[in-house]
Order: structure tokens, then C-alpha cells, then sequence
């Protein structure tokens, strides 16, 4: 792998096995115990990819996704227990891109990490280079950025790959069962609302910087579609 992954969980259990296997993946394994701790490193040190537990004294494993997501795309596996159903789709919804049930076993989770790294890195390189040019946005696959009147905005990979399924057919309607079989897969826990949620974050990113133009429109009863409009 060659990758440095951040394992949040207060049970020293969990981070000991994670390091065992993943490292024989030949990953650097940082375990920490909590979501503060955690966020101060990911905000000094970086990392590859995040795998943090949901159930955390002080914060929380869905805090510390939605604090991670405020400034920083790196992928995130979370660890759920099997009744929480709600928490894994709030998860989805916060920009986590995977989730492991508990208990699980150490070949479950170097899969899923395995899986999760190539789907990126796949997901990087499919759309050969292309460069969307818009009214007051730039869309930059190179780079996987996108640019609201001249300056850099930060977006999720989930938020890109959305954009870009809109943005590359101007006009086109999609419905969201579309975009949550093109996007997410429907093996996911996700639904109708995981659309609108990122269809939301993405209106109040294209709005920065003063933006005279709209790009994300609602079909009543059907889904949305990209088409550039002035305010």
C-alpha cells in the first residue's frame, strides 16, 4: 500500500489489529484514541486515509467526519456497530466514502481498504484529463478542483464526482436513483436524501465568492440538472 492510515478508536483492541494487518500491507499505522486528538494530527500531519470508530467518548466519530470534511478530502472508513443503521447513512451523508460493521475480521478491513484506494485512484484517472470551463467555474479534473470565480473551493471526492456526472451533460436531467447507481452504487446504504444533502453542499460551495451564477436546479419530482443561469 504505501499508505499512512489514521485509526481512531478508543479500544486499543481494534487499533492493535489494525496495525498488525495493515502493516503487513506495508502502511504506516498512526492508532489514536479519540476524535480531538485525531484532528489536531490529521490537521498537522495529514494521512492517507482515515478509519475511525463512530461510538467515541468526547468526540465522536461523526463530528470528527464532519470536522475532517470542513477542510480535507482524504478518504474515510468508518467502524459501526450492526443496529446502527441510521449512523452509517448519517456517516454517507457527512462525506465518510466506506463503513466496516463490529465485530469484523482483519481480512474484512485490509479488503476494504484495499477496495476503497483502488476505487479513488480509478475514479482519479477515468475521466482522461478533462477540463469543464463554465461562467464563474472551472472544473479540473487533472487536479480533481474546482474554481468559483477564479479561487480554489474545497470539495469532497463524492461532491466532485457529483458535479462532474451533472456538468458533463449540461441540460440533462438525472434522477436521483441515477445518480445514487452512478455515484454511491446501490449496494450502499444510502437513499434519496444522501442526493439532496450533497446537492445542497454543492449549491452553498458554487455560491462562494460572490458567484452571479446558479448551476444546480431541482426537476420537480424527477432530480436535478446541471444548466448555467444568471442570479
Amino acid at each position: 500500500m504505501g499508505l499512512r492510515v489514521l485509526v481512531v478508536d478508543d479500544d486499543p483492541n481494534v487499533c492493535e489489529v489494525a496495525r498488525l494487518y495493515l502493516e503487513k500491507q506495508h502502511a504506516e499505522v498512526i492508532p489514536m484514541p479519540g476524535g480531538t486528538e485525531a484532528l489536531e494530527y490529521l490537521q498537522h500531519a495529514g494521512a492517507d486515509l482515515v478509519i475511525l470508530d463512530l461510538m467515541m467518548p468526547g468526540m465522536d466519530g461523526l463530528s470528527l467526519c464532519r470536522e475532517i470534511r470542513k477542510g480535507s478530502t482524504v478518504p474515510i472508513i468508518m467502524l459501526t456497530a450492526k443496529a446502527a443503521e441510521y449512523d452509517r447513512i448519517l456517516g454517507l451523508d457527512l462525506g465518510a466514502d466506506d463503513y466496516i460493521t463490529k465485530p469484523f475480521s482483519p481480512s474484512e478491513l485490509v479488503s476494504r481498504v484495499n477496495s476503497l484506494m483502488r476505487r479513488i485512484e480509478f475514479d482519479k484517472n477515468r475521466y482522461n484529463h478533462e477540463r469543464l470551463e463554465f461562467p464563474g467555474l472551472i472544473i479540473d479534473v487533472t487536479s480533481w478542483s474546482i474554481e468559483v470565480n477564479g479561487e480554489n473551493v474545497k470539495i469532497t471526492p463524492k461532491e466532485f464526482d457529483l458535479l462532474y456526472l451533472l456538468a458533463k451533460e449540461p441540460g440533462r436531467v438525472f434522477s436521483r436513483d441515477k445518480i445514487l447507481n452512478v455515484i454511491w452504487g446501490y449496494d450502499r446504504y444510502v437513499n434519496d436524501r444522501t442526493v439532496d444533502v450533497h446537492i445542497k453542499w454543492l449549491r452553498e460551495k458554487l455560491r462562494q465568492n460572490d458567484n452571479a451564477y446558479t448551476y444546480l436546479h431541482t426537476v420537480h419530482k424527477v432530480g436535478y440538472k446541471f444548466e448555467v443561469q444568471s442570479r
